[in-house]
């Protein structure tokens, strides 16, 4: 499978471990090394992220891709994706992200996450997010 295919296909299946509450898929293929920068600006390593995910703490209902872009640097892929979601309340939004993926021995694994996102305006306010 071609390098941008395959993290295009682990890019969804992050998607689906996080609604999911999957560890085990985060602890395959998260480096050690990880570090995920929420939208609050708190900084999560590895190990506080996979256990924030074992609690179920996703507020999110549902989350579909948009638009993602991969672009390779060597051994260093950037994954950039805009994406809709329905938190569990019904609010939606939008959210921005960017993945760092680094190959070693032909395995891809995911050393950085920052997500930022943005509730879209309700109707009747005089402009939407988009």
């Amino acid at each position: 499978m071609h390098h941008e295919q395959h993290l295009q296909r682990m890019n969804e299946k992050y998607v689906a471990a996080s609604l999911a509450g999957d560890v085990d898929w985060y602890r395959m293929h998260l480096a050690d090394e990880f570090v995920c920068i929420e939208s609050d600006a708190s900084m999560l390593d590895k190990n506080a992220f996979l256990r924030l995910t074992a609690r179920g703490c996703s507020d999110l209902e549902e989350y579909k891709l948009v638009d993602v872009d991969v672009k390779f640097y060597g051994d260093v892929a950037l994954v950039r994706a805009l994406g809709s979601w329905t938190k569990k309340t019904g609010m939606r939004g939008i959210s921005r992200y960017i993945d760092v993926y680094v190959r070693s021995d032909d395995e891809w694994k995911v050393v950085s996450a920052q997500i930022t996102r943005a509730p879209i305006a309700r109707a009747g306010n005089d402009h939407e997010s988009g």
